[in-house]
């Protein structure tokens, strides 16, 4: 496995991807704020810093599951947590309708950030918006993206399935690479369809721990 720092920071980059765009609407809309008088205008930069503060907080709430220790030293994630961590990510604009499979109340770590990146990817990948719908049962997993337009780049496949030059790894490809890995470890494997007709369904089989 390639070097356990360097992979952190390749994490790590990809967060800070992901935040800098709400994070900077919050500083623009703030320096709009303090030059602006009339009151509609500075009505609609509250909503805009509101907003922005809103994604970003999805964000950090999503990727402290999805990347990050969240639940301590319990080997178990109640799954209402994973559910409202992948709607607030995607589901706040409508653009993606969820649809949420998951009986079981609380699943391993593991399979909780199997869960979340593959859902990340997958919901990425539905450029025009679509529906994600997330399923899991027993040791199997399974994320289904429908849309009018999809795109999986061929990097996040070659990474989901283990294919990747790890020397070659990017922050673009960290989370699908962390899916392999976790995968991998735990004695389980990766599965990917093709993008054909709208639809790309990733499955993942995770031996209960």
């Amino acid at each position: 496995m390639t070097n356990a720092v360097d992979f952190a920071s390749l994490l790590c980059s990809r967060l800070c991807h992901d935040l800098l765009s709400p994070v900077g609407a919050l500083n623009n809309g703030i320096e709009l704020m303090a030059d602006e008088t009339d009151p509609e205008m500075r009505a609609r930069c509250m909503e805009l810093l509101a907003e922005s503060a809103r994604a970003s907080a999805n964000k950090l709430k999503f990727f402290r599951l999805a990347f990050g220790a969240a639940g301590g030293f319990a080997d178990q994630v109640d799954t209402r947590e994973a559910r409202a961590a992948i709607d607030g990510l995607f589901g706040s604009d409508g653009k993606i309708l969820l649809g949420w499979m998951v009986a079981e109340p609380a699943l391993s770590k593991t399979a909780i950030k199997i869960l979340l990146n593959l859902a990340l990817i997958a919901g990425d990948a539905l450029v025009r918006g679509g529906r994600l719908d997330v399923g899991a049962e027993g040791s199997e997993i399974v994320i289904r993206a429908e849309g009018p337009r999809l795109v999986l780049d061929s990097e996040l496949r070659d990474a989901l399935l283990g294919w990747t030059n790890e020397e070659a790894l990017t922050p673009r490809a960290a989370a699908a690479w962390l899916v392999h890995r976790l995968a991998k470890d735990a004695g389980g494997s990766i599965q990917v369809s093709e993008p054909g007709d709208g639809v790309l369904v990733f499955g993942a089989t995770v031996p209960k721990q």
